[in-house]
This record gives structure tokens, C-alpha cells and sequence, in this order.
């Protein structure tokens, strides 16, 4: 859990609420996905984008997993050192080490850690805000806030790119139930839970950093907690920090998979616990150097890494969560060819031009619209924020635009007749392994 420096008042909390439902409902659209596949979600992205194809949208999740490892990572060290004096660097090895080591043991070891960690600091954060809503937790008066669209902008973009972000792999959990589970069920479970979830904490940030004058997270829950009983603040920051480097073990299993996918789209290689492991490790080292980098290059490094991470993944994540579900819901309606999407010859091909021509006009679409975040001393802003919308950064809106339509107008030409024959054939095959397997 990260503080950012964001207004608590009234207008900015419902900014921060409606940004968390939007971006909540296209991660809840994209789990629906998963029984009918069984399949990770950027797997059945080569129905759209084709076998080979697929390294496009692969790039921008493994550029997701990387930027949030480095900005847990940035966080991590800058949060530590001021609650508890640790050695920023030493942090940054040691949690890069012990997060790569979690990802090299695997699937079930990351989700026992996160069960184990939920429910001893489930208690802790709940005493925190109760006592925040009682008035026992410390804190200034809220000062007065004046409503300015920019920022109500940049409040709901960061807002909803904060689930929209985890669109790409949240079918690799959905995929596990069964195929008849109703799609109403678990739009509204995923809505409800990840919603909820996200916007208790980003309330809690948000007070953190407006009342305390805090803008580290692990330091302004170890102030508030300690304000209510120590040494509840500092058993609070302690278990937040794991949570956060478990979540990088997550993202490095998630960054091994997607590069062993990216690579057997080209060459088909027989993957091992060693090409997994080294794999893990180079991922390691790149996202320690470039968090090093970064720690090392300002002061008000923590908020902003985790800022210009959430901004540019959703500069790449739009275009691909557009066309997606647009092919899904409106082109396709759930219907594919499973075995299919295994085969660089079948009914998808190795390239899917619609697809492939809908990502990029979406993205290059967003470029005038941009508002890019000072990054390794690069800045960028677009014509329309300097000209025409005083600042605001709506790329990410036309990029979702311009994605879904470019695809559904191309789609127009499928031969989705023919289709039906190879789909017919899949479930035939699947059918006769389902029986041989029984």
C-alpha cells in the first residue's frame, strides 16, 4: 500500500471512486474470460492477434509486470528507511533476492504467502481505520480544497489504471472454474473485490498523506498505527512491505511466463525449473538496476515511480484491453477455436493483422493526447494538452476508443462461417482428451 499525494477532500475521494469502478469493470469483463478459455489470458490473445502476433500486447504485460516491480521496489526501499532506518540498498537486494526466490518456487508458494499474509494483517489495517474514523489515529484538520479538472483527471486516470492494469492476467485466475459459471457471477465478484479492496486503501493513502503529511505509505501507517498502540504502526509497515514483495514474486512468475510465451511464439522450447529459474534472475536484475537508478535520482522518487508506472502502463495496456474485449463481447461472442490458438497454422494464423492494426492505431492515436511524465530527464506533452485541453491528459480515453472501433469495423470482414468449422473440430479434439484423461 503506497500514500499519494492526493486532496482528501469530498470531490477528490469520489475522483478516486469513480476511477477504481472504471478501471474494475474491465478487469471484471476480462475474467469472465476464463472459463470459457481455460487458458491464461495473453494465451488466448493470439485469437485476436495471432500466434506470432501476440508479442505486441506481450511486450506491454511484461513492460507492467517490470514497472511495477521497479516502483515496489523504489517504495520498498525509501519506506523502510524512514520507518525503521534500514539501508535503502541492502533493501532493494534483499527483496529483489527473496522475490525472485518466490517466483523460482512457484505458483502455489506466492498464493500461500498472500493467504498467510492476509490474514495477519488483515486485523491490523481494519484497527488502523476505525480508528482513523473515530478521530484516534492523529492527524491535522483537512485543510480546504478547490475542485481543478486537471486534477480530477490525473486522480481518475491513476485511479483507474490501478485495476485496469491487472486485466492481463486476471483470467490466469478465473480459468480454474467451471465453464457454465454464469458471467453476471463473476463480474460481480471481481467487481465488488477489487474495488472494494482498492479503494479502502487508497482512502487510507490518501489520509495518510493529507492529515499526517506523509507522502510514504509504510511511514504514515507505521505514525497513524502507532498513534492508536504501538507498536502497532511499525508490525503494520513491517507486514505491508512483505505484502509488497510477495506482489514482486507474483510479477516476476507472471514476467517469466510471458517471456517463455514470447519466445515459444518464435522457437518451440521445451521449458524447464532451469529456464525458469534464469529467467526469474535476469528479470531480477533489470528491474534492481532500474529501480537503483531511480532511487538514486530524486528525493520524491517513491510517489512518483509508482505514478509514472500506473501512467505509462496504461499508455500500452489500453489498446490491447479495447480490442480484446470488443472481439470477446461483440466480434466473436465467446466463441473460439481452443486448439487453435496452439498452432501457428490454424483458423487465427501467425499474424492477425485486424488485431495487430487496431493495437497501434489506438496507440498512436493516444500520442497527441499525451502528457508524459518527466522520466530519466525525457518529458513529452502532446498538441492537444498544450493547445486545446489545458494540461489534461486524455490519451488513454482515445486510445480505448479508437482500438474497439478500428477492430470491430475490420472484424466486419471475418469469415466467421468458416470459423465454425475449426471451432466444431476443437471441441471435438478437446473432447477426446477429456475422455482419454478419465
Amino acid at each position: 500500500m503506497s500514500a499519494v499525494n492526493v486532496s482528501a477532500s469530498p470531490s477528490s475521494r469520489v475522483t478516486c471512486v469513480l476511477g477504481i469502478w472504471f478501471g474494475t469493470l474491465f478487469m471484471a469483463f476480462h475474467a469472465t474470460q476464463g472459463p470459457v478459455f481455460g487458458l491464461p489470458q495473453m494465451i488466448q490473445t493470439r485469437a485476436q492477434l495471432g500466434y506470432r502476433g501476440v508479442v505486441v500486447a506481450l511486450f506491454a504485460v511484461l513492460f507492467t509486470y517490470m514497472a511495477f516491480n521497479v516502483a515496489d521496489q523504489v517504495l520498498l526501499a525509501s519506506g523502510l528507511h524512514g520507518a525503521f532506518g534500514w539501508n535503502p540498498t541492502l533493501v532493494a537486494i534483499v527483496t529483489a533476492i527473496l522475490a525472485a526466490a518466490l517466483a523460482i518456487f512457484g505458483y502455489d508458494w506466492v498464493h500461500r504467502v498472500f493467504r498467510f499474509l492476509l490474514v495477519i494483517s488483515f486485523p491490523c489495517y481494519a484497527i488502523i481505520s476505525v480508528a482513523i474514523l473515530v478521530g484516534h489515529a492523529g492527524g491535522q484538520p483537512a485543510r480546504p480544497a478547490h475542485f481543478v479538472f486537471a486534477a480530477f483527471m490525473s486522480q481518475f486516470s491513476v485511479a483507474a489504471a490501478y485495476n485496469i492494469t491487472y486485466a492481463p492476467y486476471v483470467s490466469d485466475y478465473s480459468r480454474y472454474m467451471p465453464r457454465e459459471t454464469r458471467p453476471r457471477s463473476i463480474i460481480a465478484a471481481v467487481f465488488f473485490g477489487a474495488s472494494g479492496s482498492a479503494i479502502w486503501l487508497i482512502a487510507l493513502g490518501a489520509w495518510l498523506a493529507t492529515r499526517l503529511n506523509i507522502s510514504d505509505g509504510l511511514v504514515g501507517l507505521q505514525k497513524s498505527g502507532d498513534n492508536v498502540a504501538a507498536p502497532l504502526g511499525s508490525i503494520t509497515a513491517f507486514l505491508s512491505a512483505t505484502a509488497l514483495m510477495a506482489t514482486m514474486g507474483m510479477n516476476a512468475y507472471g514476467g517469466m511466463l510471458t517471456v517463455l510465451t514470447g519466445i515459444d511464439s518464435f522457437k518451440t522450447i521445451r521449458t524447464s525449473r532451469v529456464w525458469r529459474a534464469a529467467t526469474v534472475l535476469v528479470l531480477a536484475a533489470i528491474w534492481y538496476g532500474i529501480g537503483q537508478s531511480i532511487s538514486t535520482s530524486g528525493s520524491d522518487t517513491a510517489v512518483s515511480a509508482v505514478l509514472n508506472s500506473l501512467t505509462l502502463m496504461l499508455y500500452l495496456l489500453v489498446p490491447w484491453t479495447a480490442l480484446n474485449l470488443v472481439d470477446f463481447f461483440f466480434v466473436r461472442r465467446g466463441h473460439y477455436a481452443i486448439t487453435d490458438i496452439f498452432r501457428p497454422d490454424g483458423v487465427y494464423g501467425a499474424w492477425g493483422w485486424r488485431g495487430l492494426t487496431a493495437y497501434f492505431a489506438g496507440f498512436a492515436a493516444e500520442i497527441p493526447f499525451m502528457v508524459l511524465p518527466p522520466i530519466a530527464g525525457f518529458s513529452y506533452t502532446g498538441f492537444f494538452p498544450n493547445h486545446v485541453t489545458n494540461g489534461v491528459d486524455y490519451s488513454w480515453v482515445v486510445g480505448l476508443l479508437v482500438s474497439g472501433l478500428v477492430y470491430l469495423v475490420l472484424s466486419r470482414s471475418l469469415d466467421l462461417a468458416s470459423e465454425q468449422a475449426a471451432i466444431n473440430a476443437s471441441e471435438q479434439e478437446l473432447l477426446t482428451i477429456d475422455e482419454g484423461t478419465s
